[in-house]
């Protein structure tokens, strides 16, 4: 390596180490008293402890500087907290934490990493959800979320959802196959990506129209990387996942049709299919026992640097 190459190299090091230490930070306010209207948050929408742990989920306590304050206990100088994303800087409130009040959800990389995170609001503060901006080792067009554990399920497919809990909830139910983009449209460098682990993607998008709308671009993307794309609405909503039998679940994918018919594919027709779609019965789960989940629970704190 050149000097050049060693100090970039450091860079991105000290950019991951604060990125861990911030998860860690995250992880334990979660499960202390101040983090408990998270923890019920997510008790509500059925998570379980272990999903909670698998998945690093954590709390950013109310208070706009905590997490700076503590980073640097740590000793990580403010630059690199600015450039991990961890903080906004303004004249007038100096410097201050970009996520607090919020269940956080760490993105980690294929290796298990954390290289940002996605916040969602407690109350009825905007936006609703709040994401890292882009960093030296954050690129959200080339990162899907739960890939650093979808890569490793062998079931033939991704199931490519919309959101952080519809991943995790697939998770739990033992879909392990579920991703999500990083609160951007899907891209050709993220298919480019799930090509590497399968050729084809089942998309779990909402029926409402900019659901639709998303699964179809999504399709071209995916065609055009040489990979098949399936579109699948879900019966029962958010949580649908969850009731997943022992056996394993069928869900019926309709691939989009060739040619113009594909536009006037709409919600609503669940039950209706266009000229030119073909049906296709889909076993997306067909090991183990759904609500179990695949590889154990991990280490305490499931995170690499």
């Amino acid at each position: 390596y050149s000097a050049k190459e060693k100090q970039a190299q450091n860079r991105r090091a000290k950019l991951l180490a604060v990125n861990k230490e911030a998860a860690k930070y995250f992880y334990y306010q979660l499960r202390s008293r101040q983090g408990a209207i998270g923890y019920e948050y997510l008790k509500k929408r059925q998570l379980s402890d272990e999903t909670m742990q698998r998945f690093g989920l954590g709390y950013s306590n109310r208070y706009s500087d905590d997490l700076i304050r503590y980073l640097k206990t740590k000793g990580y100088p403010e630059d690199v907290i600015r450039d991990a994303g961890l903080c906004n800087v303004d004249e007038k409130h100096g410097m201050y934490d970009k996520f607090w009040n919020r269940v956080m959800f760490p993105i980690q990389d294929i290796n298990h990493r954390v290289i940002g995170f996605g916040g969602r609001v407690m109350g009825d503060g905007k936006p609703k959800y709040l994401n890292s901006p882009e960093t030296e080792i954050f690129d959200k067009s080339r990162n899907l979320y739960g890939l650093n554990f979808a890569r490793t399920s062998r079931k033939g497919n991704i199931i490519l959802c919309e959101g952080y809990m519809d991943v995790i909830a697939m998770h739990q139910a033992g879909f392990s196959q579920a991703v999500a983009s990083l609160g951007t449209a899907f891209t050709s460098g993220q298919a480019v990506l799930l090509k590497r682990y399968a050729n084809e993607v089942l998309l779990s998008y909402d029926s409402d129209e900019a659901g639709v709308r998303a699964a179809l671009r999504a399709i071209g993307i995916l065609k055009e990387a040489g990979m098949t794309g399936r579109i699948h609405q879900k019966p029962g909503g958010p949580g649908f996942p969850g009731k997943a039998g022992p056996g394993g679940k069928q869900f019926l994918f309709r691939t989009a049709p060739e040619g113009k018919g594909v536009r006037s594919w709409r919600s609503g027709r669940q039950n209706q299919l266009l000229p030119g779609h073909r049906e296709k019965t889909v076993r997306v789960f067909g090991r183990g026992r759904a609500g179990k989940l695949s590889g154990g629970g991990g280490p305490k704190i499931p995170y690499r640097v």
